[in-house]
């Protein structure tokens, strides 16, 4: 099929929809300009009144706290941009409000930090809320709680937000708004001739090399952090689009059957459990396990959960239950899961057959170090 084709095919099966809106999107140096938000709203307005149900992943709030307090640069400190984050959301909200209260729709704020979509006690009531709101009609705006985000808490980018709340909903279709047409083939602003990729099919075996990132004062995120979102979602078996929000008419020509516009990445064809997606993608590896070469063929080719005696050598302090990165000799990460051992136990029966545990810890919770189950290959 054509690029247009598969768009078209997509569209006609998308009923729920995450739509992120990057921060240049809807900032200048002078502040959140609230013609370019009152445009985006009156088509979004418009796609949920075609019974879409909506989800918008919206940055904006540190640029708005800038120019309001008079900064031409972003901050350099945690605190600095919580402060920032602080000033600038209400304003944000405030704006959403108004403008969707004028085609007499309803909006919510949404703030998460990393740690509530790793735990998984919070990743579910978040899943909770959002079909409740979906389901009456409400449209989540959702950001990243700036204000209370310290460094191991942080999404880094609400690009990866975005995938991550497409993939906790099931989402059909993951829209990202750049300031750039698409994923090019090369840098444009280095290649005149550079074009834009009109379909990925593959997301992990696309290779795109982007000369510098598509980056703004207002801006965290680059082309690179685009892909790698939209590799997420692919994961998790939705397809994303990603195109330019500049110019006023994004989302009609996302939605309009007769146009092909942006990247199209399609979804992977052998989608992650939502469980193995949430281990893989939303939490924050404690540490490394380093495996010989059989281990790695048994992970990756056998389909064999990791034992003890292909385990080379153990990094970082982890304890039971938490997630590791699973890496070769090469030094390269190939899968990652969920330890039956804490680092202390691992370092004293790494290389050893599962028939010894016992009797080097007095006890043997799992032969396992990570079963099948709780494992991903990346």
């Amino acid at each position: 099929m054509t690029p247009l084709e598969y768009k078209n095919d997509i569209l006609r099966r998308a009923r729920r929809v995450v739509v992120k809106v990057g921060s240049q999107i809807l900032s200048s140096r002078e502040g959140i300009e609230e013609s370019r938000l009152r445009g985006l709203v009156r088509e979004l307005a418009d796609l949920h009144s075609a019974k879409k149900q909506l989800v918008i992943v919206s940055s904006g709030a540190v640029a708005a706290g800038m120019t309001r307090l008079g900064r031409t640069e972003r901050p350099k400190t945690i605190q600095e941009k919580q402060a920032l984050a602080a000033v600038g959301q209400i304003k944000l909200m405030a704006l959403y409000e108004r403008h969707f209260s004028k085609f007499d729709k309803s909006v919510a704020q949404v703030l998460l930090t990393h740690e509530d979509l790793a735990n998984r006690q919070r990743y579910i009531n978040a899943k909770h809320t959002f079909q409740m709101l979906l389901e009456s009609s409400i449209i989540p705006i959702v950001n990243e709680n700036d204000t209370v985000a310290v460094e191991e808490m942080k999404f880094g980018d609400n690009d990866h937000l975005s995938a991550l709340v497409a993939t906790l909903l099931g989402a059909d279709l993951l829209v990202i708004l750049s300031d750039v047409q698409g994923v090019y083939d090369r840098d444009p602003r280095a290649h005149a001739n550079a074009q834009v990729i009109a379909l990925i099919e593959d997301a992990k075996g696309t290779k795109v090399t982007i000369e510098g990132s598509s980056r703004s004062v207002l801006g965290t995120g680059g082309i690179a952090t685009k892909i790698a979102a939209a590799e997420e979602a692919a994961a998790g078996g939705i397809p994303t689009i990603i195109t330019s929000g500049l110019g006023g008419g994004a989302i009609q020509r996302v939605f309009d059957p007769r146009e092909q516009t942006g990247t199209l990445v399609l979804a992977d064809q052998n989608r992650l459990t939502h469980r193995k997606h949430w281990i893989a993608y939303n939490l924050k590896p404690a540490g490394d396990v380093v495996v010989d070469s059989g281990a790695h063929e048994a992970v990756v080719h056998k389909g064999k959960s990791l034992l003890p005696s292909g385990i080379k050598e153990i990094r970082g302090a982890f304890g039971v239950g938490d997630c590791v990165r699973c890496v070769d000799l090469n030094d390269q990460e190939f899968a990652r899961g969920l330890v039956n051992y804490s680092a202390q136990e691992l370092n004293q029966i790494k290389g050893l057959h599962t028939s010894k545990i016992e009797k080097i810890l007095g006890y043997k919770a799992y032969d396992e170090i990570i079963h099948r189950d709780d494992l991903v290959v990346l």
